[in-house]
């Protein structure tokens, strides 16, 4: 007893020190980054102080300057050079001399990497979301949900647990090699390649990065075309504390331009981490085969959001709304495609109707919309084709949100919110990737039926349940063809970091965020050692030595049935014969054959 209340007390102890470690605030320097040029102070230079007009039916590829401008507005942010193949070779090669020097930094040296980029992300919070909303069009709010939250998860999660899951992980070695010990070791790659979208252009960056970093590895991130501007920013704050902890310059670069600096990148990297539509990502693939570079790919989704007939309608009404309209247009989890039980159908979508309707949309730093601009040219176009196809085939807009004080030149960046009813999978809407803020809601009957509906898709990458038995959700959300997927709740698993994200079908495959994430960053290699070193060493058996004795054979066969025999007798026997060859005078098989 005196024993037991011992072991109480210094557990009891120990907790308290513990908590009072806790108490102590981590010493972490402060980084300075320099945002003046970024800065929306109206004090802009006369070459920074126009609208910009994107020029119409002209390659890209062509240009030899990445133009960036604010799509809520149009205002001129300036350019970036498009990188050419040559060029993106020479900054792999110096990503490459500088990541041999960090493959040996110590996890000490990564946390505190971590430690400082989350107090700059923290105490710089407004910054960081006004640069991402100026490039790609998202409110303030949407920015810091889908940009810092997320971010700082991953982070913190990092913090946590990466060191455990980046160690040597001891495995079972099996009954034949139980003088041995098995592991796996989990070594740096070299350099990462990410080519990434421009919906979450922080976090976008942020993401691969820290999982290659901190995994030992170097990393080249080339920016979307139509977020460069604020990657190039985000990057600095990336170099800023990469130099407080004295990592090797170049060890994370962020390189812009078109097509072909993404196809230079594919061919010179370790591996490749993609984001962005099937399309792409199949050249991605077709690329990266030439040098049998690993893949992973993250191509959209069109996910299934579904309701039965047991729910809170207003409760998930709310949650459905926001999952539809997911960073102003801009989801890259959001939901496309909505089914309702019919019994509760018409609450539902009147329900959805009304919040629809209290939504506007506007400059996002204006500060007083719910929904900001769309980012990409001409996306507006595609949208309302999407709905007139819709509409052709007996669909009908049950309600739209409205439009606030809009420039003249961006009229085209915007597109209301929408609620379609009467919609069917023959419709386009139902089939293609949105991108956009439109909630087509169908009718269904029975579980069996919703879950069909669903898989009916080409994509594969996440879907959200909602019903009033958890079971029935889980048994719903367990048959569908997904890679992520939420029980009553919308994009939950994203903030879940030790979870790995990533889709199915033309969603794309593979894994990043979670151990899987993490560890794809690393070459996996299986280690296997004597375990009495050097008291017992591996010898072969007689029998099977060159040459091989007459009896070999024999001996293999009764070794296999004593290690894996079914039967604890059979085993027993086989092993006494095992023993009992191993005692015979042998003759090789050679001689006998001379003979």
């Amino acid at each position: 007893m005196a024993f037991l209340f011992s072991l109480i007390v210094l557990a009891f102890a120990y907790a308290i020190c513990r908590f009072l470690l806790m108490l102590i605030p981590p010493n972490v320097p402060s980084i300075d980054v320099d945002a003046s040029d970024v800065l929306d102070d109206g004090n802009q230079t006369p070459d920074n102080s126009f609208i910009y007009i994107p020029p119409r039916g002209r390659t890209p590829q062509s240009e030899t300057k990445v133009q960036c401008y604010e799509p809520a507005t149009m205002k001129y942010l300036g350019y970036f050079p498009a990188l050419s193949r040559a060029e993106v070779d020479e900054r792999v090669a110096q990503a490459r001399k500088a990541q041999k020097v960090w493959a040996k930094s110590s996890f000490k040296q990564r946390r505190q990497f971590l430690r400082i980029l989350l107090k700059y992300i923290i105490e710089h919070q407004e910054l960081i979301c006004e640069i991402s909303s100026r490039d790609t069009g998202k409110t303030m709010v949407d920015a810091s949900l889908g940009e810092i939250m997320t971010t700082c998860e991953k982070i913190t999660w990092l913090l946590s647990e990466g060191e455990k899951w980046l160690k040597p992980e001891y495995r079972s070695s099996g009954r034949s090699m139980i003088h041995k010990k098995a592991k796996v070791e989990f070594h740096p790659l070299g350099v990462v390649g990410a080519i990434v979208s421009w919906n979450y252009p922080f976090h976008n960056i942020f993401n691969p990065m820290l999982a290659a970093v901190f995994s030992g590895n170097g990393i080249v991130i080339k920016v979307s075309e139509n977020a460069s501007w604020s990657g190039c920013f985000y990057f600095r704050i990336i170099q800023a504390a990469l130099a407080a902890v004295g990592a090797p310059e170049n060890l994370v670069d962020v390189i812009t331009g078109f097509a072909e600096t993404g196809e230079a990148l594919v061919s010179s990297v370790d591996k490749i981490i993609f984001v962005g539509s099937p399309g792409v990502g199949r050249m991605i693939m077709r690329n990266a085969s030439k040098t049998l570079t690993p893949v992973t790919l993250e191509l959209g989704g069109k996910d299934a959001f579904i309701v039965c007939d047991d729910v809170d309608v207003p409760h998930v009404a709310q949650i459905a709304v926001r999952a539809a309209l997911q960073s102003s247009g801009q989801n890259c989890a959001g939901a496309e495609r909505f089914y309702v039980h019919r019994d509760i159908y018409a609450s539902f979508v009147s329900q959805v109707a009304k919040i629809v309707k209290s939504v506007s949309a506007g400059p996002p730093l204006a500060g007083k919309y719910d929904m900001g601009a769309l980012c990409l040219l001409e996306h507006s176009e595609k949208l309302q084709n999407l709905v007139n196809d819709a509409l052709d085939k007996g669909a009908e807009i049950l309600a739209r949100g409205s439009f606030g004080h809009l420039s003249e030149g961006a009229v085209d960046q915007y597109f209301p919110p929408t609620v379609i009813v009467n919609v069917n999978h023959t419709m386009k809407l139902m089939q293609e990737e949105a991108f956009g803020p439109i909630m087509p809601i169908m009718k269904f009957n029975t579980d069996e039926e919703v879950v069909k509906l669903a898989n009916d898709s080409r994509y594969g990458l996440g879907c959200a349940v909602f019903s009033g038995s958890q079971h029935r959700a889980r048994e719903i959300a367990a048959q569908i063809q997904c890679g992520v997927a939420a029980i009553n709740d919308f994009a939950s698993n994203y903030m879940c970091q030790s979870l790995p994200f990533g889709g199915v079908k033309d969603s794309g495959f593979g894994r990043f965020a979670g151990v899987e994430g993490l560890r794809a960053c690393c070459l996996v290699k299986s280690v296997v050692e004597d375990r009495w070193w050097p008291y017992i060493k591996t010898k072969i058996p007689k029998p099977i030595q060159y040459p091989v004795a007459e009896n070999g054979f024999e001996f293999q066969e009764s070794l296999v049935e004593a290690l894996y025999g079914l039967n604890i007798w059979d085993r027993l026997r086989a092993l006494v014969n095992v023993l009992k060859v191993l005692t015979e005078q042998n003759t090789p098989v050679s001689s006998r054959r001379n003979d």
